[in-house]
């Protein structure tokens, strides 16, 4: 499944249009690795997120598409892994 899709239906993000937005930023890392919307997000991938205040390390449970969809998912999609607070004006990466 597309990445920008994911985020949308994992509900990580709340629009499709942000979540490609945040990956074409550089907001969005599957595996440590910057990415396009387009990349694919498969089960047991590691992706990073940097919201405005923190930055959220997720394991994908479930890229299923179909299984996402549904209004209550039986299980969840992603599990967190951690999530660290960051300043506003700070880079997330700490490059």
């Amino acid at each position: 499944m597309r990445l920008d899709k994911y985020l949308k239906l994992a509900r990580l993000v709340k629009r499709r249009s942000i979540a490609q937005e945040m990956i074409e930023l550089g907001a969005v890392r599957i595996a440590g690795r910057t990415c396009k919307p387009s990349a694919e997000v498969k089960e047991n991938d590691i992706l990073e997120i940097a919201y405005m205040n923190r930055v959220l390390k997720v394991k994908v449970l479930c890229a299923d598409e179909t299984v996402l969809k549904r209004p209550r998912a039986e299980s969840p999609s992603w599990e967190q892994i951690s999530e660290r607070p960051v300043e506003p004006d700070e880079n997330p990466w700490g490059e």
